[in-house]
């Protein structure tokens, strides 16, 4: 009887024994699975190009935005080529216009008149004055040519910030811009004139 009771409780240790190993071993291999999938989400979020995103929008404007997921950006990239090719195709119109009418006035052919359709005044058209009216359709042509270029040179630096732009929002895409922000009070030994204290640590975490 003596040897039977001295063997129960050491029956009860090895079980509780095996039953700590038991619930370790399961919260180790949880906590490597956890780790394991922490390091799946790292490695698709840095699946993100920024290469991608601007060869995106070099090949079509806009479509960088949409691989950057912005997609609100679009009307306004697409807005904006809209905009600045009206307004290249009406400055070329206005040019093309006073070219031809600055070309028949100065030509020696009296059935090239197109210059007669622009003139409100008769009397710009009479012989002492035409050399004024040669002179302003010659500065017309020349002002709705320079800004037709301006224009181009505008869409071109919109088509260059178009691309800048998806560049640098690939670029922040996996960056964290919440509003979150933690301060941690630790205690803790802080060296004060080659003498250790206790003090205070202040950790911000944003």
């Amino acid at each position: 009887m003596h040897k039977q009771n001295q063997k129960y409780p050491l029956g009860l240790i090895n079980s509780c024994f095996l039953a700590i190993l038991f619930f370790a071993t399961g919260f180790s291999a949880l906590g490597q699975e956890s780790k394991n999938d922490s390091l799946i989400i790292e490695k698709k979020e840095a699946i993100h190009s920024p290469r991608k995103a601007t060869i995106y929008s070099a090949v079509l404007p806009g479509l960088g935005q949409i691989y950057n997921r912005k997609y609100w950006k679009v009307p306004l990239v697409y807005g904006g080529f809209a905009t600045l090719g009206y307004f290249i195709n009406f400055n070329n119109e206005e040019y093309v216009k006073l070219r031809q009418a600055y070309s028949d006035i100065i030509d020696t052919d009296p059935n090239t008149n197109s210059f007669v359709k622009l003139v409100t005044d008769p009397k710009r058209l009479e012989p002492d004055r035409i050399g004024q009216l040669t002179e302003s359709l010659r500065k017309g042509k020349d002002y709705w040519r320079r800004n037709r270029d301006l224009v181009v040179i505008g869409t071109v630096v919109f088509y260059a910030v178009n691309i800048i732009d998806a560049s640098v929002d690939a670029h922040f895409f996996n960056f964290d811009i919440s509003d979150d922000l933690t301060i941690n009070w630790v205690p803790g030994p802080v060296m004060c004139m080659d003498n250790k204290l206790i003090g205070i640590h202040c950790r911000f975490t944003f």
